[in-house]
């Protein structure tokens, strides 16, 4: 497995952690039910990375293990009873609600990471690798390729059988109003601005607050019970 050579993190590690969390908790724990399919997400990136298909390995496993590391610090927040960003709080409060479905668990996570922790974490390997947002373009572009294709197959896994999904259905409306690309769009276009206000901390703050909020409405909104 990909190593991280110079940081205190490996991509081991997160995977240990993650595979963890899936063995520890319920498996319809709506935590449980994003981080099975954010597993998936960073297993497969190491394997992309083993086999060559990032052309800068360095800047790859940096930008993996960084975002990854953003995820892990609001379970450890919950864990011990501290607050986690606003964007993932939906996900925590809802997360055994018997009227939430389990595909609504899996996109309000993903909705907090990429909305929110994406953006972040290329500032964070922006910071820890000495280069611009630029530099890192590819990786992003390549483990958000990879973040769609897994999205397609969540939706398969997590749907309702098509006789339920009827246009009347609620979850058909919620499905309708989200999508990874643009919220993937979106999470580059926040971390290039975050990059250019690096040297106004106060306004980089503002902004990084306001981002936050707003990504947690949006999961808040996916997590609308919907009693069958």
């Amino acid at each position: 497995m990909a190593q991280l050579e110079h940081f205190t993190t490996s991509v081991d590690t997160v995977v240990s952690r993650m595979r963890a969390l899936d063995a520890e908790l319920p498996e319809r724990d709506g935590v449980a039910v994003f981080n099975r399919v954010y597993l998936a997400v960073t297993e497969s990136v190491d394997r992309q990375i083993d086999a060559g298909r990032f052309a800068d390995r360095r800047a790859a496993i940096t930008l993996d293990v960084r975002f990854a590391e953003r995820y892990l610090a609001a379970v450890d927040a919950v864990t011990e009873d501290r607050r986690p960003p606003a964007c993932w709080r939906p996900l925590f409060q809802f997360r055994r609600h018997p009227e939430v479905r389990p595909m609504q668990f899996a996109l309000a996570g993903i909705n907090a990471h990429i909305g929110h922790d994406l953006a972040l974490a290329v500032v964070d390997s922006c910071r820890s690798l000495g280069c611009e947002p630029a530099d890192l373009e590819d990786e992003f572009e390549r483990v958000g390729d990879i973040l769609v294709s897994l999205e397609e197959r969540v939706r398969e896994d997590l749907m309702p059988g098509p006789d339920l999904l009827q246009i009347a259905d609620p979850l058909t409306h919620l499905l309708g109003s989200w999508s990874l690309e643009r919220a993937r769009d979106a999470s580059w276009s926040a971390a290039r601005a975050l990059w250019a206000l690096r040297g106004l901390p106060d306004l980089a703050e503002e902004f990084t607050d306001r981002l936050d909020t707003a990504v947690g409405f949006a999961s808040r909104m996916l997590l609308t019970p919907l009693p069958d």
